[in-house]
């Protein structure tokens, strides 16, 4: 059994709800399972920690998550068009991986949510895009032949799986489409990452 890694950093929980539907996704493909990682938030007091274990949710991701992986879907909620500052902080300590090419040919795929329909999906997805291409990694997509891509009202994006969560508005759910998406997303690394492994 090959494990998925599904690495996300979430606030409000919408980007937490989008991992859960990408772990759905690769557990609905045999011979893969999904391993559920988060990152701690970063503080800008200095005397401010995080306890080794999350109070509730997944563990706190670590490097090693990265070298055991088959594959990586990699989340955040958006922080002015880019990625929220706790899951680089994760990234930028993984020069080693880097250095030994732990992560290169691997497949991966990315995922978002925002308080606004204009409010940086896109450009968060292709931000969270750059470091797995330097680590040398395999991205997917998801493709129009999903069809909710072509009908939603909501998130979803042939980017990657978002989700538009209305700042502002009381708490929203991810819609229907998006959960589509993201499930359809999760199968579609999971399927990828296995016949990669079939390769000689």
């Amino acid at each position: 059994m090959k494990d998925i890694l599904v690495l996300y950093y979430s606030r409000h929980g919408a980007t937490r709800e989008l991992a859960l539907a990408i772990a759905q996704g690769i557990d609905s493909v045999p011979g893969v399972q999904a391993r559920v990682r988060t990152v701690p938030p970063v503080s800008t007091v200095c005397e401010a920690t995080q306890p080794d274990i999350p109070e509730s949710g997944p563990p706190y991701a670590e490097l090693r998550d990265l070298e055991e992986c088959a594959g990586l879907a990699l989340g955040s909620p958006t922080r002015f068009g880019n990625m929220a500052a706790s899951l680089k902080y994760f990234l930028d300590g993984t020069t080693p991986q880097w250095l030994s090419g732990a992560l290169a040919g691997k497949p991966a795929c990315v995922f978002t949510s925002t308080g606004s329909l204009h409010g940086g999906q896109e450009s968060t997805l292709l931000s969270m895009m750059l470091p797995l291409l330097h680590h040398g990694m395999l991205l997917v997509g998801i493709p129009y032949t999903e069809s909710a891509l072509a009908t939603t009202q909501s998130g979803g994006t042939p980017y990657g799986a978002s989700h538009f969560a209305r700042a502002g508005a009381a708490a929203n759910g991810i819609s229907a489409d998006e959960r589509t998406l993201a499930i359809a997303l999760g199968a579609r690394l999971a399927r990828t990452a296995s016949m990669l492994n079939e390769r000689p």
